[in-house]
């Protein structure tokens, strides 16, 4: 994996500037976006690796910043209501044109997430510190390659179906959990000309993004994700005169 990307990690860090849980400081000395963007340089040495919190000046996601980013990592959990609608619609319009977005655990709430998809995104969920087994079911897919099945997550938040999400493009991984549920874990989406994926292990209480099978699911789903080099524009819709295909 030695793509040139420019690659943004973003994360509300709410949890982590009020050391909610207390444990999160000890797990994720540098924030949850820190440790996927370090993760991350593993995988992708020549990478333009950068990270951005809900804090930062326009959420560190300006225009600028976004028309040279190929991939953006969304983390966000209790603040979505804060994140700026200009900030959001910049977003859509972004992955319309060509960006990728990979979205991770309770970004299935994120504003963007849901403006793209088009529907609730709710879930059921528990946390009881749940053992999780992620199951691949579609081992051609790219964001599959080198990924065992299960991967076996010792503790995590129960996520369960009933996901309402729209028909996914496709269904690359499914959960179980030690209660009986199961969820659609790894889910990849098109719009407009841009690529997404949804990955749902990954939770402020438990030291997931520390996985390495789960740090290599993130990195092919940013590889799969990422279209460097595409002339960044929304697809256009014309109204030509009436043109005679005929000889």
């Amino acid at each position: 994996m030695a793509e040139k990307l420019n690659i943004l990690v973003w994360n509300e860090g709410v949890h982590e500037l009020n050391n909610e849980p207390a444990t999160i400081g000890s797990m994720y000395p540098t924030g949850m976006h820190g440790a996927i963007a370090e993760s991350l340089r593993e995988f992708y040495p020549n990478a333009n690796i950068t990270t951005a919190t809900l804090a930062d000046p326009e959420h560190g996601l300006s225009e600028e910043t976004l028309a040279t980013t190929d991939v953006v990592l969304w983390w966000g959990h209790i603040a979505h209501d804060a994140v700026s609608e200009e900030v959001v619609e910049r977003m859509q319009r972004h992955v319309l044109g060509g960006m990728g977005l990979v979205a991770l655990h309770s970004a299935h709430f994120a504003k963007i997430f849901t403006r793209l998809l088009g529907t609730t995104c709710s879930l059921k969920w528990r946390n009881e510190g749940e053992r999780e087994l992620v199951w691949t079911v579609k081992p051609s897919h790219p964001i599959a390659a080198g990924i065992e099945s299960p991967i076996v997550i010792p503790e995590q938040e129960m996520y369960g179906e009933l996901f309402d999400i729209p028909e996914p493009d496709d269904l690359i991984f499914i959960s179980s959990f030690t209660g009986g549920e199961v969820f659609r874990s790894g889910v990849t989406f098109s719009r407009g000309k841009g690529r997404i994926f949804y990955f749902s292990p990954g939770d402020q209480e438990y030291p997931v993004y520390h996985h390495p099978q789960v740090q290599r699911v993130i990195a092919n789903g940013v590889g799969w994700v990422a279209q460097p080099g595409q002339h960044r524009q929304q697809p256009e819709v014309t109204n030509p005169a009436r043109e005679s295909f005929l000889p």
